[in-house]
């Protein structure tokens, strides 16, 4: 989908709006932005329905039209979500980006990290643990995500963020966030320790070594069919 802004004047209008209000601001309903913008009501739910996918409204039956906080992830999510559709060499195409921009942005993000993130971090592998190590063993899925993220999420860029959040929910689609081979997800929790141990006693060169070696595993996963 191809979208021109001066092909689609609600995107324009949200747009200049963007400028000068935050997110959750309400819109005007949808007869009231017909007349506004001069265009049928049909059009208007046309092209409303393009400014959800790009993430930029919500519509809900008692609140209408609000408008978003700016994200890159919704708009990147839709073709991510196809592509992996299409083909799954997608997304391990994708995974190999995602790889890319970690490894370039450990140093940046790590040193943005606080006392109670590092905390946080390592709350998370004392979770991760406890359900690798229980019996029957449960799966660290959400304690795997916000880990990565957590250790990012102070990095000011909104594109970054966006496709590490993306990467996530294709690796959920994928159906990765079920894999049980216990032998392969321990020595992947043990990289994290690693990592975490390194961010702890702020020894960011050694935790980016840990980093590339964790990816290195990646590329030598188990398929979920053997």
């Amino acid at each position: 989908m191809v979208i021109h802004t001066q092909t689609n004047e609600l995107i324009t209008y949200i747009i200049d709006l963007g400028r000068d209000i935050n997110g959750g601001t309400r819109l005007p309903s949808i007869q009231e932005l017909s007349e506004q913008l001069g265009i049928s009501v049909t059009r208007v739910r046309e092209q409303l329905e393009v400014a959800k996918t790009l993430g930029l409204v919500e519509v809900k039956p008692r609140t209408g039209i609000r408008l978003k906080t700016y994200q890159f992830e919704p708009a990147v999510w839709n073709s991510v979500s196809v592509a992996i559709n299409l083909n799954t060499k997608y997304f391990e195409e994708f995974s190999d980006l995602r790889i890319n921009i970690e490894k370039s942005y450990w140093m940046k993000a790590v040193k943005k990290l606080s006392a109670d993130d590092k905390m946080a971090l390592s709350r998370l592998m004392d979770s991760a643990w406890e359900k690798l190590r229980s019996d029957p063993i449960r799966i660290p899925h959400t304690e795997h995500r916000h880990l990565h993220m957590k250790i990012y999420q102070h990095l000011d860029n909104t594109f970054v963020l966006g496709l590490l959040e993306t990467y996530w929910l294709a690796y959920e689609a994928e159906g990765l966030n079920i894999f049980t081979d216990y032998e392969y997800l321990k020595r992947v929790w043990d990289y994290h320790q690693r990592m975490v141990d390194c961010i702890l006693n702020e020894d960011y060169e050694e935790g980016y070594s840990v980093l590339v070696e964790h990816f290195d595993l990646l590329y030598h996963r188990p398929h979920l069919d053997s």
